[in-house]
């Protein structure tokens, strides 16, 4: 009996490359399989460029100019958008110094919850499945910094170039 892959890893740097090949960002049919759609992915997506792509500014000019106060930085200095808060307004995406908010983030302000969704095995795989070749997997091993691998939650792994955070400001 072989051992169960029990995380899966998100390649956004394979994301970021096929969303160049991809200007448009048409989300070719059967990405996703139901119930998952575009939300999903793109919630994922927003989650790690937070955590892992983010300057984490002192000022967070993001969260100053918010008319619907819909960002906010947690302990860690992460941002996070409520998006039941979030109006897409984009005036984050015009105001970041780094171009960190991306405008895609507000296709659908009210994206589903990606780790509802997928709380079992058999719907793991159906999001591998329906994700573009290579974005998504499901893996079991930890972290792997080396790989530019990182945890994103107790589910989830982030393959993503860090921003070093002694570089800030």
């Amino acid at each position: 009996m072989g051992i169960m892959a029990n995380k899966l890893l998100i390649d956004m740097i394979r994301l970021r490359e096929y969303m160049i090949q991809n200007p448009d960002h048409e989300i070719p049919e059967g990405w996703f399989h139901k119930p998952f759609n575009q939300h999903g992915l793109k919630t994922v997506r927003e989650l790690a460029v937070f955590r892992f792509v983010c300057r984490k500014c002192e000022d967070a000019p993001c969260i100053s100019v918010c008319p619907a106060d819909a960002l906010e930085k947690d302990s860690e200095g992460i941002i996070n958008r409520h998006t039941n808060l979030c109006v897409s307004c984009k005036s984050c995406v015009t105001i970041c110094p780094f171009g960190t908010m991306m405008t895609d983030f507000f296709r659908h302000h009210r994206n589903k919850d990606l780790f509802h969704d997928l709380n079992n095995n058999e719907e793991l795989k159906l999001f591998v499945e329906s994700c573009p070749p290579g974005v998504a997997s499901l893996v079991d091993h930890d972290e792997m910094p080396e790989k530019h691998i990182h945890k994103l939650n107790d589910k989830t792994l982030i393959r993503d170039y860090l921003y070093p955070a002694d570089q800030t400001q």
